[in-house]
């Protein structure tokens, strides 16, 4: 089975020639181990940060190595009695075909109950983060209006739908009229950041901003926010492949004369809170409350162009990398 590893540093936007596509050696599952053929494979923002190698809230990805990640596949050989021949599961074996995992860091998963992929992303942790960030970090109230940037994407996609659903107004941004069309067929506000000014966009104000792209979107929302408003720091993608720091926004003394709060998290430190999370988000997506888009690769080689493509704003939804069959 073959694995991506990353062969340098980037430097700037991600390239091809910063991973290495190479063959991996034959593995066998020991007591308590599982051998999983993967189908789908995740790629996604936040690992970026951890091919500079400095360590952030998780270590770095070192040179050489597999870049590890969410993956969905199936068991091939079971050494644990609690997983069977062909069963799907969730493990963070990244960037590979296959390859054996602990059966205690693997997840089953009900393919009846729902795509296997959604386990990636609308249903993983993309959609946890949304979920967490919205009522955990946010605490958004019925009848106020969010901005999310990057709305889009896998996470603002499933944040933007989310709020409407928690009786929000909600004014989404997108990079392109395909994809500012769809959030608008699912109920959103959306409008292309490349063609309308944000500050336009939110001239009538906001009340809680999604941050998924930081930067000028960023600015902007302070600018428009009302006094007391809430700022959800998830993500800053447009300041990823900064070669060094750029100011921050110009008007961030605004965070004191109106009063606003803002605060960052990170998804896995709220673990605990996906039972409640898919209790009440999974009903929506089988009944087509809350819809997903995913964008498929084929081929393990053609996860570094996946990746990079994420910096490109290629995906409309989740991106994922298909690298075998089910």
């Amino acid at each position: 089975m073959r694995e991506v590893t990353l062969a340098a540093r980037p430097r700037g936007a991600p390239q091809d020639g910063d991973f290495e596509l190479r063959e991996a050696g034959g593995a066998e599952p020991g007591d308590g181990e599982l051998l999983v053929r993967n189908v789908f494979v995740s790629v996604d923002p936040y690992m970026r940060g951890r091919m500079t190698g400095v360590r952030t809230y998780v270590p770095p990805y070192e040179v050489g190595d597999v870049v590890t990640g969410g993956a969905v596949g199936r068991v091939a050989r079971s050494r644990d009695a609690r997983f069977a021949e062909g069963d799907w599961v969730l493990t963070m074996l990244g960037w590979r075909e296959g390859g054996v995992v602990r059966a205690d860091r693997a997840r089953r998963l009900d393919p009846d109950a729902a795509p296997p992929s959604t386990a990636l992303g609308v249903l993983g942790m993309p959609g946890l983060t949304a979920w967490v960030g919205l009522l955990d970090i946010g605490r958004i109230e019925a009848g106020e209006t969010i901005y999310v940037s990057g709305a889009a994407g896998a996470v603002g996609s499933a944040a933007a739908q989310i709020a409407r659903l928690k009786g929000l107004r909600v004014i989404g941004s997108a990079g392109s009229s395909d994809k500012v069309e769809w959030l608008r067929s699912l109920g959103i506000e959306a409008f292309d950041y490349r063609e309308t000014e944000a500050k336009q966009a939110l001239a009538d104000g906001i009340d809680v901003y999604f941050d998924n792209v930081g930067g000028a979107q960023l600015e902007a929302a302070l600018a428009a926010i009302r006094p007391y408003g809430r700022v959800i720091a998830c993500g800053a993608i447009s300041r990823y492949n900064d070669e060094r720091p750029e100011p921050g926004p110009r008007n961030l003394f605004l965070m004191v004369t109106k009063r606003l709060r803002l605060q960052g998290f990170i998804v896995s430190d709220h673990d605990d809170r996906y039972p409640d999370f898919v209790a009440e988000v999974a009903p929506w997506v089988r009944d087509g409350s809350l819809r997903y888009r995913e964008t498929i690769v084929d081929g393990i080689e053609n996860v570094p162009a996946a990746f990079v493509g994420l910096f490109h704003g290629d995906n409309v939804g989740k991106m994922l990398v298909r690298v075998g069959i089910d």
